[in-house]
Order: structure tokens, then sequence, then C-alpha cells
């Protein structure tokens, strides 16, 4: 079926509303640089909680689902729900420690925390490796379901496609900052929402599928619907569930899934009003991220599999539309295009279109940041003034978004990218838990880790690349050693989180500590309390110097690590029920609904003990 008019007018209501809707909250935005990317540090938790979801939820997202649906089945989705233990640290732990410091970017961080040279060279460097190389890479993986999306159901080629929507983004963030950013997620957000579970009730409705019941009896589907893999084969279990949970979380650095917390993450808890507001926008973040928006997108990708059995089938589909970009993540807009009537097919359009916007909005203004103030405003240009730095900013804004559309031409699917991002940021992920905590973790800690995860991860890469021989569809040569490929895969994701964290610790205890006062004004402000700090309050008592008082001081983290407990247990639970529901297994489904109401009940009595003081 092919967009009517009824479909374009839904289209072009869309891009009326979100437009007026930015430009309006945008006065005032250029003002200085904590209006245009803070917003005045007075935003409230509701308001911030649905922009995170709402940068996480990007057009490539339900691709990226359907395709782990289609290649490992509903269990894959524990390749980036295990990030769910890095939102909860973040809530219960982070979120008020990033409040309290007062920075415009977490890139600041770095010369609050550390001292010298080298925390200005890390500042400035990856201010412009995450701000711009990084961030295209980003923005591009994202473009990519976005030129699926045009192809299957605009009809549009890819670079027309991309400009029309690099244009309209780049309009509303460019100038209307952080706050016209917010209040635009909150109407994609939502619409975005409504349109996914639009397409999962129509796609399960419809004659080839035959509703849910024939859905979950299917052959294609039958084999796929477990929530957790089985033991009984040993490599899934391990590569899709055992490693994400034990190690993955804590170790690769992934947009919206820092450990510590990070990014557009960070960003919105320094917009805060206060601390409390900083949890409960990232615990808002959590619920929705990891309890509500999955299913649809994995009901979809599972009907996929009746209608399109295997990649060429979506080929003989589609003959038009260029084989490069039909992969199994090409079967998500390929399912809405069968089956979504006139009208609705022009809402659910708009509302990809929306999450795809929201996500780029968020990644330009981030990204711009940290150009702006960690690189122009700190390096070239020490003494510009606000409306310098905002004239910066919008420039910054254009350059990311022209690079990125050209790298999005060149790139082939969502879990492709997926892949790479969690390579490069293996064994990154613990220096950015501990740095808050330990204070002998300094600024040539996180040089090595960032060293030693890029040169192994392109090692591992050039073993792939050219020590691979293939003996069959599963099993491989690796320089002259058979395995299979998912054991293959374990091994490279684990040897370069322990390589690269056994990098990081051996150079942290060869290098010096940052300076005492820098360790000493960091404490004063942050209040990290604990006994990784002991060594420096010791040291500053003998020498006379006041810091924070212990009877003063509030070390709440062993409470907030029972909450973090707690909120996995709550998140997991309501996941597990609303599935268990759809499966048709009701009395499951109520365990898991009063196991969620349960855990959620003792978080809230937590709360009061965990935000005073």
């Amino acid at each position: 079926m092919s967009l009517q008019l009824a479909d374009w007018v839904m289209v072009a209501a869309f891009f009326s509303v979100l437009l007026t809707i930015g430009l309006y909250s945008s006065l005032n935005a250029g003002k200085n640089t904590t209006n245009f990317f803070l917003s005045g540090r007075n935003m409230p938790w509701w308001l911030l909680g649905v922009s995170m979801v709402a940068t996480t939820f990007s057009a490539d997202t339900p691709n990226l689902v359907t395709d782990m649906v289609r290649t490992g089945g509903v269990a894959a989705n524990w390749l980036w729900w295990a990030f769910l233990l890095t939102g909860m640290l973040t809530v219960f732990i982070y979120a008020k420690l990033w409040n309290r410091s007062r920075v415009m970017t977490d890139m600041e961080f770095y010369e609050l925390r550390y001292s010298g040279k080298t925390a200005a060279f890390l500042r400035g460097f990856r201010a412009v490796y995450l701000g711009f190389f990084f961030n295209i890479m980003v923005i591009a993986s994202v473009s990519l379901a976005f030129i699926k999306i045009a192809a299957v159901m605009l009809g549009l080629q890819p670079a027309p496609a991309l400009i029309l929507a690099a244009v309209v983004v780049v309009l509303y963030a460019g100038l209307g900052g952080l706050k016209s950013i917010l209040w635009t997620d909150l109407f994609q957000f939502s619409f975005a929402m409504l349109g996914a579970v639009i397409a999962a009730v129509y796609v399960v409705g419809s004659p080839e599928v035959g509703g849910l019941t024939e859905l979950l009896r299917h052959p294609e589907v039958s084999g796929k619907l477990r929530i957790i893999p089985p033991l009984s084969q040993p490599d899934i279990f391990l590569s899709i569930f055992l490693i994400p949970l034990a190690i993955q979380w804590w170790a690769a650095w992934y947009p919206g899934a820092e450990p510590g917390g990070g990014g557009y993450v960070a960003q919105r808890m320094l917009s805060a009003r206060n601390e409390k507001h900083a949890i409960g926008a990232t615990l808002l973040f959590n619920l929705f991220h990891y309890a509500l928006r999955p299913w649809p997108w994995i009901v979809v990708g599972l009907g996929s599999l009746v209608v399109f059995p295997d990649i060429q089938s979506m080929i003989d589909a589609y003959p038009d539309v260029n084989t490069q970009y039909i992969r199994n993540d090409f079967a998500y807009p390929a399912m809405l295009k069968e089956f979504l009537p006139v009208g609705l097919l022009g809402l659910v359009v708009a509302s990809l279109i929306a999450a795809y916007m929201s996500t780029v909005a968020s990644q330009l203004n981030w990204g711009s940041s940290y150009l702006v103030n960690d690189f122009y405003g700190r390096f070239v240009n020490p003494s510009a003034t606000e409306k310098q730095k905002v004239l910066f900013g919008r420039i910054s804004t254009v350059a990311l978004m022209f690079f990125s559309v050209l790298l999005a031409l060149v790139l082939q699917n969502a879990l492709q990218a997926f892949q790479y991002l969690l390579m490069i940021g293996a064994g990154t992920g613990l220096i950015y838990i501990l740095r808050w905590f330990w204070w002998r973790v300094n600024a040539w800690s996180e040089l090595a880790a960032m060293a030693a995860a890029g040169m192994f991860s392109l090692t591992f890469i050039l073993v792939e690349n050219f020590g691979i021989t293939s003996l069959g569809e599963e099993n491989i040569e690796v320089l002259g050693v058979r395995t299979t490929f998912t054991y293959w895969n374990i091994f490279k994701f684990t040897g370069i989180v322990f390589l690269t964290t056994l990098s990081w610790i051996i150079v942290t205890f060869i290098t010096p500590p940052a300076e005492d006062e820098t360790l000493r004004s960091f404490y004063r402000k942050i209040k990290p309390g604990g006994p990784g700090w002991k060594a420096v309050v010791k040291k500053a008592e003998a020498d006379n110097v006041p810091l924070v008082k212990e009877k003063d001081l509030k070390w709440d983290v062993p409470t907030g690590l029972l909450c973090m407990t707690l909120g996995c247990i709550a998140i997991y639970s309501v996941l597990f029920s609303i599935g268990n529901f759809l499966y048709g297994n009701t009395w499951t489904g109520i365990i898991f609904g009063t196991v969620a109401v349960i855990s959620g009940t003792a978080i809230f009595r937590l709360w009061e003990k965990l935000t005073s003081g």
C-alpha cells in the first residue's frame, strides 16, 4: 500500500505541530549557553524523564529490536535489557552527584575531578571525539533507519529524505536549544508510542498473522518466544544473557546507558531543578525505556517472521529498494507498509519520523554542547561572549548533521552499528563508576582506558577480517583454532574488557593522582563519602584543611544499592508481566505484577531516606 492523500495530510500536520512547538518554546533560548544547553537548570522531573526516553526511542530502535527477534528470538533483547542495571545505578547513586556538580557538560567534570594539563587535554580530546566523531556515528546509525522508512513507506531516495528531515531538525534544535527539544520530545514520544501500539495491533489482527494465538503457535515463531534462553544452549545463554548481565552492563560504554551516567542523560540531570528531580527523571526514563516500550516492537518482529521468513522474501517483495538496505531490521517498516490502512499508515509514519527527530535533535544539542563548552569556549576562544558561544553552537549543529547524513549513506543495518558501538566502549565502563568513589583514579587512567579500548577493538576487528576462515554457517576457524561465531564473539568482547580494564588499572597505580587541592575541592562539592576517599580525608585533617565533617556527611551508597536492586526487580517484573499476559500465561503475569508492586512500594519507602540530606 502506498501513502494516500490522508496519510500525507497526517505527516504534514505532524511537521506543522512539531515546528510550532519547537519555535514557540525556543523563545529566550539564545540568551546564554545555560539556557541553550541546560534550559536554565529549572526543568521538572517528568519532562526530563520523557525527554530521555524519547531520545533513546529513535527510528532505528524498533528496527534493532526486530533484527534481534528475527535472528535470536525475544531473549536476544537481553543485549540491551541488561543495561537496566546501569540505569538503576545512575538513578539511585549518580543522579544526585551529577546535579551537585553544577557543570555545564559531563566533559567539564574532568577538570573538576582531575588536575593539570592532562585533565585539560582529556576534556578537550573527549569533547571532540564524543561530540563530533562518535556523535556522528550515532546520528548516522539512526539516520540509516530513517532511510529504510523513507524508502519503504514514502518511496523517497535516501539523500532527499535525509536532507528534508535534517532541515527540520536543525531548524528547531539550532534555534531553540534544549528547551525546544524537551517540549518537542514530549509531543514526539507520545506520538511515537501511539504509533507503535497501533502498528502491533494491526499486524497481529491481519489475515496473514491471524491473531495473537495463531502468531504464537506459528512454527517460525514458537521457537523464538523464550524470554530467557535455555541452559541447554550454552553458547546462546552465555552470549545474549549471562555475559550482558554479568559484564556488559558495567564494562561497556553505550550512548544512553553510560555507567555512572553521561552524555544526554547527564545533560538532563544537570538541567533538573534539584537532586530529587534528577533522580525522579532517570527513574521514569528507565521504567518507560525497559518495561513499557519493548513489547509492541517485539510483537511486530515476531509477526514479520510469518510474513517474511527470510531476507530473500523481503528482497522479492521490494525489488525497487537497494539490497544494501534490506537486512533483518528492514522487516519492521516493511510490516507497517503491508498492513496499516490509509490514514493510520500516515500516523505511524509520522510517529517514526518523530522518533527519529527526537533522537537526532538531542544528539545534535548534546554534541554541540561539548564542542562549544569544552572545546571552543575552553581552548579556542576562552574570552568568547555568550552570544558567540550560542552562534558557534548553532554552526556546529549544522556541521554535525551534514557529516552524519554522509556517513548514513554507507551503513547497512542497525545491529551492525550497535555492535560496533559496544566494542569501542568495551572495558571503559568501570572507570566511570569508580572515579566518583575512589580518589586514586586520575586523568591518565581514563586516557589509558580510551586508548586500550580502541587498540584492542581494532586488533580483534583485524583478526576477524584477516584471520578467520569460515567452515560453515556457524563454525569458523580463527588463526587455526576451530570454534563457533558465538563463542568467538564472547571471547572477543570479554577479551577487550579484560585487557582494557587491566591496562587502565596498571596505569592508575604507576601515575600520580590528582593534586590535593583538586581532590579536596571535589570532595567538598560532591560529598561522595565512603572508604574510597579516606586517604584524602585523613591527609586533609593532618594538614588542618577543613572538608565535609564525617558527622555531617551522609554516605547513602548502601541504601542506593538496595534501591538499585529493588528497582531492577520491579522493572524486570513489569517487563515479564506484560510478556506473560501476551503469551496467555495469566497467573504468571499476575505473579510478576505483584512482585513489581511490592518492589516499587519498598523503593518509595526508602525514597525520603535517599533524597534527604
